[in-house]
């Protein structure tokens, strides 16, 4: 997606990286958050600073429909109220304790996460079927060399060279890091998604490799 992250929907993750009752660090730009789901299944994503003493939430645990602070046990719901706190447990939180939160929708086998207020929903990817995520040590205009083509509005690129139905959908990181999520059409075999995937590390390490020329003298 394009590097201004204000009021967009970026695709934090593949659906099949986060089983129930986890928690994961993920990106949004500069910013690092707390994406889980819940024991029902349903994915969420809070700001990564528990209010308590500042502890990395992705750090903490999940049980039932809560994210805990893996420091004190403070535990969180999905909408970022305190449920509970272990050192008081006849305490009802008040409203005041809370953790920021950011919409989630997840669809096509991808978790989405918006920042700010996304007018619209987020692209479809119909007929695609998400492979894998990479994190490449490049920016986008970087990964646009070395595959010889142009990401569209939706974030897609579809290589120069790549196998037909074979796309990646970037996710601007900051700081000169891009994730690649490999897409390939639904219907693909195994020997096409292997193929795939050893493409898709070769066009990283292409596009490094023209990150690491650009930042010479």
């Amino acid at each position: 997606m394009p590097s201004d992250t204000t009021d967009r929907w970026m695709p934090v993750a593949l659906s099949a990286d986060l089983p129930a009752r986890t928690v994961m660090p993920a990106r949004i730009g500069a910013e690092t958050i707390a994406l889980w789901r819940s024991a029902s299944g349903q994915a969420a994503a809070s700001a990564d600073r528990c209010p308590h003493r500042g502890m990395r939430l992705s750090h903490g645990f999940v049980r039932g429909e809560a994210l805990s602070c893996i420091y004190h046990g403070w535990r969180y719901a999905k909408a970022g109220n305190c449920l509970g706190i272990p050192a008081h447990p006849g305490l009802t939180p008040p409203e005041t304790i809370r953790v920021a939160t950011f919409p989630v929708v997840e669809q096509d086998g991808f978790v989405w996460v918006g920042k700010g207020a996304p007018q619209s929903q987020p692209p479809r990817l119909e007929g695609l079927s998400p492979l894998r995520s990479l994190t490449a040590t490049a920016t986008i205009a970087a990964i646009e060399a070395a595959a010889g083509a142009s990401t569209d509005a939706d974030g897609l690129l579809k290589p120069a060279g790549a196998a037909d139905g074979l796309c990646l959908l970037l996710s601007d990181q900051a700081d000169g890091q891009t994730l690649m999520h490999v897409l390939l059409d639904h219907r693909a075999k195994s020997r096409e998604r292997i193929a795939a995937s050893r493409f898709a590390e070769t066009l990283r390490r292409r596009a490094e490799a023209l990150a690491v020329e650009g930042a010479r003298p």
